[in-house]
């Protein structure tokens, strides 16, 4: 299955299934949104699995619950966190299998301390599951359209791979994500 839509925009059935997903994982996603992805992801854990939805933005996290609900889910728990605080998450070291950080780090002046977040809660072995904006592909001023936030805000995959290195990752592989975005998957 391909990883795109016809109009190159990611298939969130398709990138999900790159993140190797395991009934029974605990896994964090950090920076949940809505829950386009956090929705399939819980339903990849299967009832032995878990999955803790952060966000910052309250109004995303009650998007997210409605959708859990709809969903029938109960794998999943939602909660309010500053990722750029270590140990704001509330979560244990050493606790997650996953880390998904789906569209967020373009969002942060902190990136470091998010992934600092991450390598703490994840555990050896455990995976952080990365999906960016590439730089140059439609980041156009808002008045002109384009997708996406601006280019300024966005950072080339090999920038994010030396910064994810420097917190102590290792580089497992890259998956397509369309025109707009790449994938990463590191390991802790």
């Amino acid at each position: 299955m391909s990883s795109l839509t016809s109009e190159g925009f990611l298939n969130p059935d398709a990138v999900v299934g790159e993140f190797g997903i395991t009934s029974g994982m605990r896994i964090a996603d950090f920076g949940c949104g809505a829950g386009h992805i956090g929705i399939l992801v819980a339903q990849k854990t299967g009832k032995d699995g878990y999955v803790v939805a952060l966000d910052i933005m309250e109004d995303k996290l009650d998007s997210f619950k409605a959708r859990t609900k709809a969903a029938g889910l109960e794998n999943i728990e939602t909660k309010r966190a500053n990722l750029e605080i270590l140990g704001n998450t509330g979560l244990g070291d050493d606790t997650q299998d996953m880390v998904l950080l789906i569209n967020i780090l373009f969002q942060s002046n902190k990136k470091s301390d998010i992934l600092k977040e991450a390598k703490r809660v994840l555990k050896s072995g455990g995976s952080a599951i990365l999906v960016e904006w590439k730089k140059g592909e439609g980041g156009l001023p808002r008045q002109g359209g384009g997708f996406g936030p601006p280019d300024e805000l966005r950072t080339e995959a090999s920038a994010m791979e030396a910064m994810f290195t420097v917190e102590g990752f290792a580089l497992v592989r890259q998956f397509n994500v369309g025109q707009f975005h790449y994938g990463i998957i590191f390991r802790k």
